[in-house]
C-alpha cells in the first residue's frame, strides 16, 4: 500500500484521526475553507451564468503550500472534510488545488471520529457529490447578491457600514414583528379564585372552574368576583367526582441540532454559539486518559432523528443491564424525520452508549461534561419504556360553582427515570400527588384567594424559542442558526435583555424598508422556499443556476426601483444632558455592540466616548450610591454601583430595594419558568426567597390590595 494524505478540516480532528490510521497515513488539516469569494469585490459574474471568481482566502497560502507538497508525495488523496454540503464544498476547493481528477473516489465519510468509523470511511472513498456542491455554491452566490447589492444601498440611504443579510434580515424581522404584536397588544381584565380546602387526609388547592350546569366561567372584573365570593361565602364544599385515568408518555427523540440548542439553553443556560463549539470539541476528540483520544458524540450538524442499528442494539443492551427489561420496550424505537430529504445523518448521540459521563468527568471540562451528559441521557432515555402516569381531576362543588384541582403521580417513570425534556414555558396547575378524598366529602375552607390578572400579549423570542421558530418554518439549516443569532446581535439590530431579544430602532428602520422595497427578501415563506429549492438541488432536482436566474431578475428590478425611491432617512439621535469631557458638546445616544453609549456627535474631530449608565431606582447597599445596570464586554448585563471603581457592588440579578426579611440583605429579582418572578436573597446560606405579587411595586414589594380570606 503507498502513502495516502487524508486531509480534514481542523487540527483537533486531525489529531484524533492520525492515530486511528497505521504508518501509511498522513492526517492534515485545511483549517476549514481554503477558498472563496473576494471580500473586496463581487466576485460574481451575473451575465456569465453567475460564475464565481473563487481565491485562496487570506493567511492560507503558506498551508496549502504544505498541503500542495504533502500530496505530491502521496499516493492516494482522501478528503475527509464534514459530511454536510459544506464540506462538500471544502473537499472540492482542495481537489481542484491538488489536482484530483474529477473522478477519483477521493472523498471519504464519517459520522463520529472512532477507531471503528474512520477506518471503515479510509476503505470506502467515492466520488465527490457534485450536486451538493452546487447547492452550498448557489447558497453562497445567493448570500453574496443580497449582502453586496442591498447593503451599500442601506449604507447610502441610512447609516454607513450597515449589511444585510438574505437569512438574517428574516430573523430580524420576526423579532420585529414580535415586537409590533407585544406594542399593539390591549390586555384585558380577568379574575381567578383559589380555595385552599382541608381535607381528611391533606390539603386540595382548588381553582373556580365553571357553574355546575358545565357552562364556562370567565371573570372579567372585581364586581363579579365579589358577587361570586358572596354566593359562596356559606356554602358547603363538596366533592362531587374523583376521576383517575391512567397516561402513557413516550419519550422525546435524540437530539438535532436545533434541539440540542433549546435544550442547552433550557437545561444549562447555554448561548447557540457555546453550545455548538462545545458540542465540535466533543465530536472532534478529546483526550481520555488511558483510553485515548476519542470522538465522543456524532456529528452535530443534522436535521435528523435517525439512528444506526448499532447503536440502538448496543443502547438496549445498557438499558437491559442497567435497569432492567422492565425499562426496555418490546422493540427498538425508531424515529421518522417529517422533512426526508435531511433524513441523510443520524441524530446526535454518544459514540457509545457504554462510555457512561461519570466515567470522564474528570477529563473534560465542566461544559463538556454538562453537554455530553445532556446527549448521552437524552439519548439513553429516547430508547427506554414509555412513562406512566396516574392523572387524577377532583371537582369540588360550592353552591353554583365548581372548582377544580388536578394532580398525578407517576406509577412507573420509564424513560424519566433518566431524563425529561425541558419547556419553554413551565409553569403547572398541577397540584403533584393529591391526599386521598372521596365523592361526598365536604371540605373546610381554610383560605380563598381571588387574584386580578391581565392578558399577557406573546412573549418575546429568547435563544432557545428564536432557534425553534427559524427551524420550524425552515429558515436557515443546522449549521446556520448560531452564525444568524451572533450576527444580527453584532450588527445592532436586535439586543438581549433578561435573556429575551428586543429590536433596536436601526433594526426596525432597515426592517421596514426591507419589507416596503424589498417584500420577497424579506419574506418568511420565500425564504423558507428558496431553502427547500437549494434541497432540491443537492438532490439533483433542480439546476443551481436556474434557481439563482430566477431570483436575481425580480431583485435586480427592485432594486433600481429602491434606489430612486427611497430619499435619504434620518434616525434622529437622542441628545443627552451630559457634555463631552474634551470638548464641552452634548453628548449623544450611540447604540453599540454591547448597547447603548454615550459618544461625541463632532465625530471623527472629537473621538470622545463614555458609558451610558441606566439607573434602575435602586440604592447600592455598600456606599448609598445608585445602581446602574452595565454589560460585560460578551454583552451579558449586569448591575454595579455607579461609583465604581471606588465601590465594588455587584449583582448579576437585578437587586430591588426590598430587604431579606431573615438577614437584612439586599434582595434580587429572579425568573423562572416553573415558579414566575420572584426575589430572593442572594446571601449565602440564607436562601429565603418570596413571590413577586402580581401588581405589586418591584422595587419596594409594596403590595396591591384584593386578598380575601375566610
Amino acid at each position: 500500500m503507498g502513502k495516502v494524505l487524508v486531509i480534514v478540516e481542523s487540527p483537533a480532528k486531525a489529531k484524533t484521526i492520525s492515530k486511528f490510521l497505521g504508518r501509511n497515513y498522513q492526517v492534515k488539516a485545511s483549517v476549514g475553507h481554503v477558498r472563496d469569494l473576494p471580500k473586496s469585490q463581487f466576485g460574481v459574474d451575473v451575465e456569465n451564468d453567475f460564475s464565481p471568481k473563487y481565491i485562496t482566502i487570506r493567511g492560507k497560502g503558506e498551508l496549502l503550500k504544505e498541503l500542495r507538497n504533502a500530496a505530491r508525495k502521496a499516493d492516494k488523496i482522501l478528503l475527509g472534510a464534514d459530511p454536510d454540503r459544506e464540506g462538500e464544498a471544502i473537499a472540492w476547493h482542495l481537489s481542484q488545488i491538488l489536482g484530483v481528477t474529477e473522478k477519483a473516489p477521493c472523498r471519504i465519510d464519517f459520522n463520529e471520529i472512532t477507531k471503528a468509523a474512520i477506518q471503515k470511511a479510509v476503505k470506502k472513498p467515492r466520488q465527490i457529490d457534485y450536486d451538493r456542491v452546487e447547492a452550498q455554491q448557489a447558497r453562497r452566490i445567493l448570500d453574496r447578491i443580497v449582502g453586496y447589492k442591498l447593503s451599500p444601498l442601506l449604507w447610502r440611504k441610512i447609516r454607513k457600514g450597515l449589511s444585510a443579510g438574505r437569512v438574517q434580515s428574516v430573523a430580524v424581522r420576526l423579532i420585529c414583528d414580535r415586537e409590533e404584536e407585544i406594542r399593539g397588544f390591549k390586555p384585558e381584565e380577568y379574575w381567578s379564585l383559589t380555595a385552599e380546602l382541608q381535607a381528611a387526609k391533606g390539603i386540595l388547592c382548588a381553582r373556580l372552574h365553571s357553574q355546575v350546569a358545565g357552562k364556562k366561567l370567565e371573570v372579567r372584573n372585581k364586581a363579579q368576583m365579589d358577587g361570586i365570593l358572596g354566593e359562596i361565602k356559606q356554602q358547603q364544599f363538596v366533592i362531587t367526582s374523583v376521576k383517575t385515568r391512567e397516561k402513557r408518555r413516550n419519550p422525546a427523540p435524540p437530539f438535532t441540532t436545533s434541539s440540542l440548542q433549546q435544550e442547552a439553553y433550557r437545561k444549562l443556560g447555554f448561548t447557540a454559539r457555546r453550545t455548538m463549539m462545545v458540542a465540535q470539541q466533543l465530536y472532534e476528540g478529546l483526550d481520555l486518559g488511558k483510553e485515548g483520544t476519542v470522538g465522543l458524540v456524532t456529528y452535530i450538524r443534522t436535521d435528523s432523528v435517525r439512528l444506526a442499528a448499532t447503536a440502538l442494539e448496543e443502547a438496549r443492551i445498557w438499558i437491559g443491564q442497567r435497569f432492567g427489561t422492565d425499562y426496555l420496550p418490546p422493540e427498538a424505537r425508531n424515529f421518522e424525520n417529517r422533512n426526508k430529504t435531511q433524513n441523510a445523518h443520524e441524530a446526535i448521540r454518544p459514540t457509545s452508549v457504554f462510555r457512561e459521563p461519570e466515567t470522564i468527568k474528570s477529563l473534560v471540562t465542566a461544559d463538556q461534561f454538562k453537554l455530553y451528559r445532556l446527549i448521552y441521557n437524552r439519548f439513553v432515555a429516547s430508547q427506554m419504556s414509555v412513562a406512566v402516569l396516574d392523572n387524577t381531576t377532583v371537582d369540588i362543588t360550592a353552591g353554583n360553582y365548581v372548582f377544580r384541582v388536578t394532580g398525578s403521580v407517576i406509577k412507573f417513570p420509564g424513560f424519566m427515570k433518566v431524563y425529561i425534556e425541558g419547556k419553554d414555558d413551565e409553569i403547572t396547575e398541577d397540584q403533584g400527588l393529591l391526599p386521598a378524598v372521596v365523592v361526598g366529602e365536604v371540605l373546610a375552607v381554610q383560605k380563598l384567594e381571588p387574584k386580578q390578572h391581565f392578558t399577557q400579549p406573546p412573549p418575546r423570542y429568547t435563544e432557545a424559542t428564536l432557534v425553534k421558530v427559524l427551524e420550524e418554518k425552515g429558515i436557515g439549516r443546522p449549521s446556520t442558526y448560531a452564525p444568524i443569532v451572533e450576527t444580527i446581535v453584532a450588527r445592532g439590530y436586535v439586543v438581549r435583555e433578561e435573556k429575551q431579544f428586543f429590536p433596536t430602532e436601526l433594526g426596525e428602520v432597515v426592517v421596514d424598508l426591507l419589507k416596503e422595497y424589498f417584500p420577497k427578501v424579506i419574506d418568511v415563506e420565500f425564504t423558507a422556499g428558496m431553502e427547500a429549492k437549494l434541497d432540491q438541488v443537492a438532490d439533483g432536482q433542480q439546476d443551481w443556476k436556474a434557481v439563482l436566474q430566477d431570483f436575481y431578475q425580480p431583485f435586480q428590478e427592485d432594486l433600481t426601483a429602491a434606489e430612486e425611491a427611497i430619499g435619504e432617512i434620518e434616525i434622529a439621535e437622542e441628545v443627552s444632558d451630559q457634555c463631552c469631557d474634551v470638548c464641552g458638546t452634548n453628548l449623544v445616544v450611540k447604540i453599540g455592540r454591547f448597547g447603548k453609549f454615550l459618544a461625541c456627535p463632532r465625530f471623527p474631530e472629537c473621538r470622545f466616548t463614555k458609558p451610558l449608565l441606566e439607573e434602575i431606582g435602586v440604592t447600592c447597599p455598600k456606599c448609598g450610591g445608585a445602581v446602574v445596570a452595565r454589560r460585560t464586554k460578551k454583552g451579558r448585563k449586569f448591575y454595579g454601583c455607579a461609583n465604581y471603581p471606588e465601590c465594588d457592588y455587584l449583582s448579576w440579578e437585578r437587586p430591588t430595594n426590598v430587604r431579606c426579611s431573615q438577614c437584612g440583605n439586599l434582595m434580587v429579582i429572579k425568573q423562572s419558568r416553573k415558579t414566575g418572578q420572584r426575589r430572593v436573597c442572594p446571601q449565602k446560606g440564607c436562601g429565603y426567597e418570596e413571590a413577586v405579587i402580581e401588581g405589586a411595586n418591584q422595587e419596594t414589594g409594596e403590595r396591591p390590595v384584593g386578598e380575601f380570606r375566610v
